[in-house]
């Protein structure tokens, strides 16, 4: 049944770019366009082994690239940096599991939805210290792992500890893999991520890692470009005929159902 659904999506990805046609996308005429991401969020975008930049939203990019006709070219840049650098247009696309919020709009334009998940509590696979975020935030000793400005952050400020962001129950970290790592070291006792992020984490853990309590909210995913940029439309087009014709939905299997990190 694995092998079947694989090739029932490879299927799907190779038909795509035939339906796209007839749905008469826009034709960018070979245009150059420059994306900036992480390159720290797996499944989404990571380096695997062999140090290759990898994961869903590369893998949707060039789909879109080529339905779009365009030549897309990347780079990297870190979490922090990357609105303020979409914003003052110094890249035309971002891409790093950004979720669309109304604060961000003031500053960069959304493509729409590319992906919703819901975010949950990522925890070591021994963990019996807590079940839930009340029970993590009575326990003043617990420690939870966050990158500044990002929704996990936000989400563990006022959803599980006090509204307080410089609580010092919060230790930031650069890159969200760096979080994980301190997860797993001992370091910190809880990262919050979305929901398809940390499946893939839990499935390439060997049960070191685990999901626990309620889902704490949902978020949509979206690219970002600079305020007015004449691609948003493109690419909105581009993301409806993946979703119509079931790219999207074939990406999610290779990603979260059928790819192991790591390997």
């Amino acid at each position: 049944m694995l092998r079947r659904s694989v090739l029932a999506a490879l299927a799907v990805i190779l038909a795509a770019p035939l339906a796209a046609t007839a749905q008469g996308l826009p034709d960018l005429a070979g245009r150059d366009i420059v994306v900036v991401t992480e390159n720290a969020y797996p499944p989404l975008q990571f380096l695997d082994k062999s140090g290759a930049a990898v994961g869903w939203e590369y893998d949707a990019m060039a789909e879109i690239a080529k339905r779009l006709n365009a030549n897309v070219t990347y780079q990297n840049i870190s979490w922090d940096a990357m609105i303020p650098a979409v914003s003052e247009g110094q890249f035309d696309i971002g891409m790093t599991g950004i979720t669309i919020r109304d604060d961000r709009r003031e500053k960069v334009d959304f493509s729409d939805a590319y992906m919703r998940s819901e975010m949950v509590m990522l925890v070591r696979g021994d963990e019996a210290r807590f079940s839930d975020a009340a029970s993590f935030a009575a326990n003043p000793d617990l420690l939870i792992a966050a990158q500044p400005g990002t929704t996990p952050f936000y989400v563990g400020v006022y959803e599980v500890l006090d509204g307080n962001e410089a609580n010092p129950r919060i230790k930031l970290f650069e890159t969200f893999g760096a979080g994980v790592a301190a997860l797993r070291a001992g370091d910190v006792d809880l990262v919050l991520t979305d929901g398809t992020a940390g499946a893939g984490y839990v499935a390439a853990s060997n049960g070191g890692l685990k999901i626990v309590g309620d889902k704490l909210g949902t978020e949509d995913f979206g690219f970002i470009f600079p305020k007015g940029s004449d691609l948003v439309a493109p690419v909105n087009a581009a993301i409806a005929a993946m979703q119509a014709d079931g790219t999207l939905e074939a990406l999610n299997t290779k990603w979260f159902l059928d790819y192991k990190m790591g390997e």
